[in-house]
């Protein structure tokens, strides 16, 4: 009986201690679990801070370099930035600037479309691409994006008008100006250009009209038409008595045509009449729609500051010439 009562005790123990070994191994897995637990929620957050941060340094970095012109190093940063932050638009956005001061338009234009792809409807990112169609001289692309602008922002139809006159889209010009006349918002500038092309056509109409067996002087005489009056003065671009006789009648009878303007001012400038030919030329230059124009306008102008001694002022106008002509 003593026998049998200590082999009970014995498998009892036995069990007790089983059963207090599984207690103090679960413990044990629960406590290891709960610290692993615990330490890897830190650990993910670490991680993704770390990167956060990286990024934020790195776009910093290419910012600063950008801003003092150092455009490869800011591209470098750049690609710091799209490894920890593959597909971001802001960091397309200025890998195309970068590139489009280092001339490199393709490239630009490239990183530009990837950008817009993420936000098609950001208005900084298209004028941007605006700006290198209008590098590249691809007006009519540059025209499409503007007029995306315009949807956006009706603002924007200014901008619009100037590369229709760029681009000599003068039917598309007048629409334009006459829509902005109605709704009160058509600068005085464009209501030059509005007469302007008027003038044009009625000089076109004048032109089928001309009589071809008398002198241009004569015609003048009995028709002041612009037309005659440009030939006149074409033709008379080495006598500056008689370019500032016919420039002063065209002035006061076309006020808003810039190649009298311009006649004038080669006129005085060539009789050393530095100060009035500036002033001529400055009076002309708002009238100016065509780029082409706008250049000799520019090395008159140099002309002009050249002669009165203002040799800083005669360079800037020599570098827009250069700037205009790309």
């Amino acid at each position: 009986m003593i026998k049998k009562l200590k082999k009970n005790n014995h498998r009892e123990n036995n069990r007790i201690y089983i059963y207090k070994s599984r207690v103090v191994t679960f413990c044990c897995i629960f406590f290891a679990l709960q610290i692993y637990g615990q330490d890897s929620i830190p650990v993910v957050k670490d991680v993704a801070e770390e990167n956060k941060l990286n990024f934020q340094q790195f776009f910093f970095e290419a910012l600063s370099e950008k801003s003092i012109g150092n455009y490869q190093k800011a591209i470098q940063s750049l690609e710091n930035c799209n490894q920890i932050s593959p597909k971001d638009a802001a960091v397309f956005f200025e890998f195309s600037k970068n590139y489009f001061f280092l001339n490199k338009f393709f490239l630009a234009k490239e990183y530009i479309l990837r950008a817009l792809h993420i936000k098609p409807s950001n208005e900084w990112m298209l004028k941007h691409l605006v700006e290198i169609y209008l590098k590249e001289n691809n007006f009519s692309e540059a025209i499409l994006v503007q007029q995306k602008l315009v949807k956006l922002n009706p603002k924007e139809r200014v901008f619009l008008l100037e590369l229709y006159v760029q681009n000599k889209n003068h039917e598309k010009a007048i629409s334009l100006i006459n829509v902005m006349e109605q709704e009160n918002v058509l600068s005085a500038r464009y209501q030059r250009i509005k007469n302007n092309f008027n003038q044009k056509k009625e000089s076109l109409v004048s032109e089928e009209k001309l009589p071809t067996e008398n002198s241009l002087e004569s015609q003048f005489a009995t028709n002041k038409s612009f037309y005659i009056l440009k030939k006149i003065l074409e033709k008379n671009k080495a006598n500056p008595s008689l370019l500032i006789k016919y420039s002063n009648e065209g002035i006061l009878l076309f006020p808003a045509q810039p190649f009298v303007y311009l006649m004038r001012g080669k006129a005085l400038n060539d009789q050393r009449k530095y100060k009035k030919a500036l002033l001529c030329l400055q009076n002309g230059i708002d009238f100016v729609v065509a780029e082409d124009m706008e250049i000799t306008f520019f090395k008159e102008i140099a002309i002009s500051y050249r002669g009165l001694g203002f040799f800083k002022e005669e360079k800037k106008y020599i570098e827009k010439s250069k700037k205009k002509g790309y």
